[in-house]
């Protein structure tokens, strides 16, 4: 079957696109395995808050575990498989995996850790125990 000129023309021009994707070497941060994610830790007088950023993961992907002290934030992804009679021209959805430890201090009242995930964030709440929080000033009388 022969196409018109300008069909010829359109699907070279798509091949050529396809052809130098395949020719740029693939970015080694999307191909790592047991990549850490970037994390912020702030602290207010009641708790810290951990953010850690993980665009493109599902609440279900991750598992939380703390474990004597040690919280570990794991999550997994399994690699996107082709459809039948379909092809990859270029394939950087690859299974990922990303795990962060953290020592949690004295601190830390364990039995009220909190999480959630909004636009990326896994936002994690680590709330201080009562004795830990920033107490008023007081007046101290002398005996």
């Amino acid at each position: 079957m022969t196409y018109p000129a300008a069909r010829r023309n359109r699907n070279h021009s798509l091949n050529h696109f396809f052809n130098a994707l395949q020719a740029q070497p693939a970015k080694r941060a999307q191909k790592t395995k047991g990549a850490n994610a970037a994390v912020n830790i702030a602290e207010t007088d009641d708790n810290f808050r951990v953010e850690l950023a993980a665009p493109g993961w599902a609440k279900a992907d991750f598992n939380i575990e703390l474990d004597n002290d040690v919280l570990t934030i794991h999550a997994k992804k399994e690699e996107v498989e082709a459809k039948e009679g379909e092809k990859f021209l270029r394939r950087e959805f690859v299974a990922k995996e990303l795990k962060r430890t953290f020592n949690l201090p004295d601190t830390i009242d364990v039995t009220a850790i909190g999480a959630e995930y909004v636009n990326g964030i896994l936002t994690l709440t680590l709330p201080k125990k009562e004795e830990a929080k920033p107490q008023a000033p007081r007046k101290v009388d002398i005996a």
